[in-house]
């Protein structure tokens, strides 16, 4: 069952994070630990989609994707992760511990990791994911924020009983739920897509340059009611640009916002309300797809992805949403995508479910949040 955010905490982060001084040790399988580097994106490649496919997970990795991860500059792998190689040379396991930047409400810690297939039953996952977790109440505590933490992690809905194991046992609660949606594009004769006429002067615009940042602030008010989103930074919302796919991409922009009101609007953030003070273009909804072409196969067909849909809160119920969504599949039905995929919160409050549904998507999988709340 999902459950709601629990009430503010007391006592300060430092003391609910009861970080220990020295991480556990590491001594299952007979491995050899040590830090990640970016010289050790080929292995892990090999190793995470080696495990994905054992796992029957629905999606692999391309280089391009996992060394974006090496690089993201708030990544701090040479303290953060934990890569374990056999007598060999061989990488095995790996853990690694992921922080936010941009949280403001709640500090998180994501916890990333796995174990090769051939290397399991030996209780090298057990001592990775401690060590996992202790590094994370580390970096909670380090903070210093007088705020909510949050230790998290991700499991599909059918993954391998060991690991939902760990997570049961180290305390984790199953906090959300996510579909994995699908539409068929391939007989839109048949099933056609919706044609939406925007009102009030709002134009449908390719997601350009001129609009990143624009579409970063519309990003940030449009998730800032979603449960456990944060406010992304300009070097997270240009994270993930190894799969990003600009001629999918769209933005709705109001040329003529009505600048005294929504300055008046509390819901207005203090960096929209600088922009549209500077006169800057007002994104008011967004579409950023993506385009993961090493999860052809697995599939089964070419798909379109949207990586992220969102519409600012002051011009929800304007149908921005449904004509964002029609572009995008528009597009990836022309350059010869068979469906349209993306992923959903299962409690969106804006209804989001609901509206895809409509549009004719359907669940192909799913998976769950867990996590503990500090």
């Amino acid at each position: 069952m999902t459950t709601a955010d629990p009430a503010p905490p007391v006592a300060s982060l430092a003391q609910r994070a009861a970080a220990p001084p020295v991480l556990p040790p590491l001594t299952a399988g007979g491995l050899t630990w040590r830090p990640a580097t970016r010289d050790d994106a080929g292995a892990l490649l090999h190793l995470r989609n080696t495990v994905a496919e054992a796992d029957g997970e629905p999606y692999r990795e391309s280089l391009d994707e996992l060394l974006e991860i090496l690089d993201a500059p708030w990544h701090r792998f040479d303290t953060d992760s934990v890569l374990g190689l056999d007598a060999a040379g061989v990488l095995r396991a790996y853990g690694y511990v992921e922080t936010m930047p941009g949280d403001t409400a709640r500090v998180r810690a994501f916890l990333w990791g796995a174990v090769h297939p051939d290397r399991r039953g030996e209780g090298i996952g057990r001592e990775v994911f401690a060590w996992q977790e202790a590094r994370a109440r580390q970096l909670l505590a380090a903070t210093g924020a007088d705020l909510p933490g949050r230790i998290a992690g991700f499991l599909e809905d059918d993954a391998p009983a060991p690991k939902v194991r760990l997570y049961e046992r180290a305390g984790f609660t199953p906090r959300r739920f996510y579909s994995d949606l699908e539409r068929d594009l391939r007989d839109l004769d048949a099933h056609p897509l919706p044609a939406v006429a925007l009102d009030d002067g709002l134009v449908l615009l390719p997601l350009d340059d001129a609009h990143d940042e624009a579409a970063r602030l519309a990003h940030n008010d449009a998730f800032r009611d979603h449960w456990g989103s944060e406010p992304q930074t300009p070097e997270q919302w240009r994270d993930g640009r190894a799969t990003y796919a600009p001629e999918w991409s769209f933005v709705v922009v109001d040329p003529e916002p009505d600048v005294a009101a929504l300055l008046a609007d509390p819901r207005t953030d203090s960096e929209t309300a600088a922009a549209l003070r500077a006169g800057e273009p007002l994104v008011v909804g967004y579409h950023v797809a993506a385009r993961y072409e090493a999860d052809f196969a697995v599939r089964g067909h070419p798909f379109g992805f949207t990586d992220t849909l969102g519409v600012r809160r002051a011009y929800r119920g304007r149908k921005v949403a449904v004509a964002l969504l029609a572009a995008g599949m528009r597009a990836f039905a022309a350059d010869g995508m068979a469906v349209a995929a993306l992923d959903v919160d299962t409690q969106n409050p804006s209804g989001a479910h609901g509206l895809y549904a409509s549009l004719g998507y359907r669940k192909r999988h799913g998976s769950r949040l867990l996590t503990i709340e500090l």
